[in-house]
């Protein structure tokens, strides 16, 4: 939703991800660049050149990379909830003015402008419906990180 989201605002949006996996779904969704952060010269060749990075990673990330990502004044979002304490080179912070920030979720006056928001662009998430007896299936495809991108459970079949 935030690639829709960014580009029905009108942002030049690219999607960083591990490998090329998700190359062609970022395009559809409306991503003008895609970068596989598992290459070594993404963060060579895109240093310094965003205004925001959000980060939605769960996992353990350097994050002392992602912020040379991110241009003077620029700011690195995690919305993403990891389960081990991280690590940050403050100098990565201080050498650029750089801020790094977090979002858990929004108000309810934020999630209603939200919501108008993708109502008035014809935004929705991408949502794959599952009967209620796949649920355990459906339990094992999360785990295994086979998802694209969000369950819903027919409530008909429960």
């Amino acid at each position: 939703m935030g690639v829709k989201i960014a580009h029905a605002l009108g942002a030049e949006v690219t999607v960083l991800s591990q490998s090329e996996k998700k190359r062609e779904d970022a395009l559809r969704l409306g991503a003008d660049h895609y970068r596989a952060t598992s290459d070594p010269e993404t963060f060579t060749a895109l240093a310094g050149t965003f205004d925001l990075v959000v980060s939605t990673v769960s996992a353990p990330l350097d994050f002392d990379a992602y912020l040379s990502l991110v241009r003077t004044d620029g700011a690195l979002v995690n919305v993403g909830a990891p389960e081990e304490p991280v690590k940050v080179n403050l100098f990565s912070l201080i050498g650029g003015r750089k801020t790094l920030a977090g979002s858990m979720i929004g108000s309810i006056a934020e999630t209603q402008e939200m919501l108008d928001f993708c109502a008035a662009h014809g935004l929705g998430a991408e949502i794959e419906v599952i009967a209620a007896d796949r649920i355990n299936e459906a339990y094992e495809r999360v785990i295994a990180s086979d998802v694209r991108y969000r369950f819903v459970i027919d409530a008909s079949t429960v």
